[in-house]
């Protein structure tokens, strides 16, 4: 198995309580976990006292990370699936596998003494689920591995790092992965480009978010002027009744998106609010003739959904309103020229100048005006988002 410098270095030197990987994205981090540090360290406890536990944001991103990489190298009969229980078996051990997002899916395991447990991105978990856990591996031989991307440096966990506790921490970059081609790093450089997620997802830093949301964005590159008629169309729709309404209509074409008209109204501005019936009405006016495949919503309209759904003209979906999720595909479709904005969607246009990270927040957020087109577009993006890779 060849190993990258700082891989070898985590082999050697992790034999601390709590041992952490972070860092820049596609760095290495978890590949050295599922084939090698997971394994060694759940055969080393077998027989112990305690429970081996995989802690991870939800169920399904354990999967993903963690438990179908290691079922592709050892098999099915070595890496089993999570049961109903929220147990897998794992080299022989019964494992618990668990999400980390909220402190009421792991309060079943209160009282309980892990021999071993690992995180999938921690950072991204429930601090109440972190000190949950910290008073759990109370055993001599007790020890937790988990890997992290970094993010604002007011971060709870950046807090623990730089703490007393028997730590040890790597951080990676992007260039500490000698095995990824260097078309790829460059690449993943230059969607990342003058905004915080560079700092983070390709130096490993802990950064805080600053200035334009989307510095990327341009006029000259980004902008259109000729209606296209290829692909598949969708509208995305932040849905208000004091606040702003913002549709957009969305071309998808060859992994490429495109903004082709937009729909603002802004009920303060114009000094009348709308009912659903009458913004119904105007969806219907927006869309035309255009064969549209559904229309993505914010999961909190529920009572305009209703209203669609009686017409029974259109397809609806919930959007994914993962907020910085969404945000950093969004930008990188942006980045590599794949999101274009037509030239008479002025609100929208408006808006990239506009939106902007909240500064004075004590974590990742963005200042709550000048975003519902923003918004609607982010729900395209991020609902799109498999068919868009």
């Amino acid at each position: 198995m060849l190993l990258s410098p700082k891989q070898i270095e985590f082999v050697r030197c992790a034999n601390h309580r709590w041992n952490f990987k972070g860092g820049a994205t596609r760095s290495g981090k978890t590949y050295l976990d599922f084939k090698w540090i997971i394994p060694m360290r759940i055969r080393e406890r077998v027989g112990m006292d305690g429970l081996s536990v995989i802690l991870g944001v939800t169920k399904s991103t354990i999967e993903r990370n963690v438990l179908e990489p290691m079922r592709n190298i050892y098999g099915d009969e070595l890496v089993g699936v999570i049961s109903s229980d929220n147990t897998a078996r794992i080299f022989g051990e019964k494992c618990y596998c668990l999400g980390a997002e909220k402190i009421s899916q792991v309060s079943k395991l209160r009282g309980a003494s892990f021999k071993y447990c690992y995180g999938d991105e921690v950072a991204d978990w429930s601090e109440d689920v972190f000190t949950l856990l910290k008073s759990r591996l109370d055993k001599d031989y007790s020890c937790f591995d988990g890997t992290f991307n970094p993010q604002h440096p007011d971060h709870w966990l950046k807090q623990f790092l730089d703490s007393d506790a028997d730590i040890f921490s790597q951080t990676y970059t992007i260039d500490d992965n000698p095995f990824l081609p260097e078309a790829f790093k460059e690449n993943l450089k230059l969607e990342y480009a003058g905004t915080v997620f560079y700092d983070r997802y390709i130096l490993g830093l802990w950064t805080r978010a600053e200035g334009l949301v989307y510095p990327m964005f341009s006029p000259e590159k980004h902008i259109f002027s000729e209606h296209g008629t290829e692909g598949t169309y969708y509208v995305s729709m932040d849905y208000g009744t004091i606040n702003p309404t913002a549709m957009g209509l969305w071309r998808m074409h060859n992994g490429k998106v495109f903004m082709e008209r937009e729909y603002y109204h802004d009920s303060r501005k114009e000094r009348r609010q709308k009912t659903d019936e009458e913004y119904y009405q105007d969806l219907v006016a927006f869309v035309g003739n255009t064969p549209i495949q559904r229309v993505i919503i914010d999961p909190s309209a529920a009572s305009f959904k209703e209203c669609i759904r009686r017409h029974g003209k259109f397809h609806i979906s919930d959007a994914d309103n993962s907020v910085l999720d969404g945000i950093r595909f969004t930008g990188t479709l942006i980045a590599q020229g794949r999101l274009k904005i037509h030239e008479s969607c002025v609100s929208t246009i408006k808006e990239f100048g506009a939106y902007r990270w909240d500064e004075k927040a004590g974590q990742d957020a963005v200042i709550k005006e000048n975003d519902h087109s923003m918004d609607q577009m982010r729900y395209f993006c991020q609902t799109m988002r498999r068919k868009l890779r």
